[in-house]
């Protein structure tokens, strides 16, 4: 487990640089969990550290498998500045104990819920996990262990939420690009959904 942990650690800080601030959260009957956060220029990356350290585990499992299994991290981007964002953290470790507290498995197209504002004043109380293998590489590990991906999280409004559930995850991705959403505005209004 700590050795999963320091590959991860540093391949966020070789995609990211060296984090300016970190704190951990620890829940009952959890591991504990680290969100690290990296600021470069006008943005601010949250990135949990912890949640890959076990296999995440099909909830109809009879047994969870301690070696093989999906392993992930949550990465999220918001403009420095606009908002009380680094209240953030709590929620986030939350999204990255799920997999062990609810036996969830975090996939894109998911979306998770922490059922109250991400930050003070934020639109969102939720977020749509989207594809890894953007700005923090997926980590190869030894066989027969899966890769470790770096899961970017959106922020959706109440109303894209229930929007994603009827249409779907890719649906939202399509509105949200063909409508030239800034994806990072802490502060953003709901795209238009008809």
């Amino acid at each position: 487990m700590e050795e999963v942990l320091a590959l991860v650690e540093a391949r966020l800080r070789t995609a990211l640089g060296e984090p300016d601030a970190r704190a951990a959260v620890t829940f009952l009957g959890t591991d504990r969990i680290e969100v690290l956060r990296f600021t470069e220029a006008d943005v601010v990356r949250y990135a949990t550290l912890g949640m890959s350290a076990q296999p995440m585990a099909d909830p109809t499992a009879v047994l969870a498998d301690p070696v093989k299994g999906p392993r992930a991290e949550l990465v999220l981007t918001v403009r420095a500045g606009l908002a009380d964002t680094d209240k953030v953290l709590r929620p986030l470790a939350v999204l990255a104990a799920s997999p062990q507290v609810e036996g969830v498995v975090v996939a894109p197209g998911a979306s998770l819920d922490v059922g109250e504002p991400l930050w003070p004043g934020a639109p969102f109380s939720s977020v749509l996990v989207a594809e890894s293998g953007g700005l923090v590489e997926d980590l190869e590990l030894d066989a027969p262990r899966d890769p470790v991906r770096f899961l970017p999280l959106l922020p959706m409004t109440p109303n894209e939420a229930a929007w994603k559930r009827v249409h779907g995850a890719q649906a939202l991705q399509e509105r949200w690009l063909n409508a030239g959403t800034d994806l990072r505005d802490p502060l953003r209004r709901s795209v238009t959904l008809d």
